[in-house]
């Protein structure tokens, strides 16, 4: 180990890069806690101080921020904007044929998907920002804690003025960074999306281990230690596992030369949708505590029927119904964003067209039929994975009290070990094309 370091810092470009990583990651933190224009920092930090821990239904985004979406920071939404975008990007290449076909074009089209993907974070983030103004200015940004009196005086002005300014300054925090992540993917060692939200998930760590201790103890701090040890373990198994196709090319003589005529394999992971379908399923179910938090009736009246109704089944992970639809949809979403990633036509097409196939399965149809049979029974396992992984933190809140941003477990878990196993293979790689050894050895 300490020889890999040794020659990562031996290493003067690779040396600068990680330099300029670290720099771009320490940016962005301090940004984190930079309040917008008319936010009361000392209100918002007294009601962190007495929440708690339960942020209503603003964990998932509060997460992905790294803390910054609650302190109304300039970069308060973090990088969710930017994941939504790319996501509705990937899901209009199925319904308007001009994204496939810019999909399809190579570099000069992945560049125009990657200009609209940033015009729509853009607008997302006025969206998400004027939202976000409208819940501080309505005192119901922390959920139930609320009635905390400093929670209802977040924003020192109402002057349409400063409404506007705050958005504009949040919209633009958006902007900087997807900016800082494009910056890290071309001048650090790449992943600069990913590398983002590694950073503020990771930042929370510390905070959630430490108030788990302080609220149970020695004793469950390190069983809880021990069971992430466990969990990363197999979250690291599950997610470098993989169905290996293999794929034999028939042998082409053209003119003097011979093509083809070598074996490869397709790899179809049993995780081939990522952390994506958690974050579908999150956030469908806050749609519902959300109109819900909206229509919550003046003093001294009865709420709607409907209101009690999610505000007992769909406002908390500690409920059983909520529980259930999570996990449901997990399983759904995850079949869904596999089907729309992994076409199995379009991958015998391209089989068929430079001479390859499948030993035993005729090119064609039937292949595209055995890799659609292989598709739907390895989805199957990955997608109760995500499942099972999704429900930890959900099971800690019902069991030890831990509020829905458990580190070992969740959203958080999935992108620490999928962001940090892809750097260590870039590092790796990096390191081998200067060294005959590489990270790992």
């Amino acid at each position: 180990m300490f020889s890999a370091i040794r020659r990562i810092m031996s290493t003067p470009d690779l040396r600068v890069k990680i330099g300029f990583t670290l720099f771009i990651i320490v940016l962005y933190r301090i940004g984190s806690f930079i309040p917008a224009p008319f936010v009361d920092y000392s209100n918002v930090q007294a009601c962190l101080a007495g929440s708690a821990g339960t942020n209503g239904i603003y964990e998932l985004v509060n997460m992905l921020s790294g803390g910054a979406l609650l302190q109304l920071s300039i970069f308060a939404l973090g990088i969710m904007p930017y994941i939504t975008a790319s996501i509705i990007t990937q899901l209009l290449r199925v319904v308007i044929p001009h994204f496939e076909t810019l999909h399809k074009e190579g570099q000069a089209g992945q560049s125009k998907l990657t200009q609209y993907t940033r015009y729509m974070t853009l607008g997302l983030g006025v969206l998400q920002s004027t939202t976000l103004v409208t819940v501080a200015r309505s005192g119901q940004l922390f959920g139930s804690s609320s009635s905390i009196p400093e929670c209802a005086q977040l924003i020192t002005s109402d002057a349409w003025y400063s409404i506007l300014l705050m958005v504009i300054t949040m919209t633009a925090g958006t902007g900087l960074i997807m900016w800082f992540g494009e910056m890290l993917t071309e001048h650090g060692i790449g992943n600069g999306m990913s590398l983002l939200i590694f950073a503020s998930i990771a930042a929370g760590f510390p905070s959630s281990l430490w108030a788990i201790q302080r609220t149970e103890g020695n004793n469950i701090f390190f069983i809880v230690i021990a069971i992430g040890i466990v969990i990363m373990a197999a979250v690291v198994f599950v997610e470098q596992s993989q169905r290996r196709i293999p794929v034999q090319y028939a042998k082409r003589v053209v003119g003097t030369r011979t093509y083809g005529g070598t074996s490869t394999y397709i790899p179809i992971q049993v995780n081939m949708a990522g952390v994506v379908p958690v974050i579908f399923a999150s956030s469908l179910l806050y749609l519902p505590a959300l109109i819900a938090q909206f229509n919550q009736p003046a003093a001294g009246t009865v709420a709607p029927e409907w209101v009690l109704w999610v505000s007992a089944n769909l406002a908390s992970g500690d409920q059983p119904l909520y529980t259930a639809m999570f996990f449901l949809l997990i399983v759904g979403f995850t079949y869904f964003y596999v089907a729309i990633t992994f076409n199995p036509v379009e991958v015998a097409d391209n089989m068929k067209q430079y001479g390859g196939f499948i030993p035993g399965i005729r090119a064609g149809r039937p292949t595209a039929e055995y890799l659609e049979y292989v598709l739907s029974r390895i989805t199957l396992p990955g997608a109760f994975y995500l499942g099972v992984v999704a429900l930890i933190p959900l099971i800690a809140l019902a069991t030890i009290g831990a509020n829905q941003n458990f580190p070992f477990g969740g959203t958080s878990i999935l992108i620490i070990v999928g962001v940090g196993l892809e750097t260590v293979k870039q590092i790796d790689a990096q390191l081998q094309q200067r060294h005959y050894e590489g990270l790992l050895g």
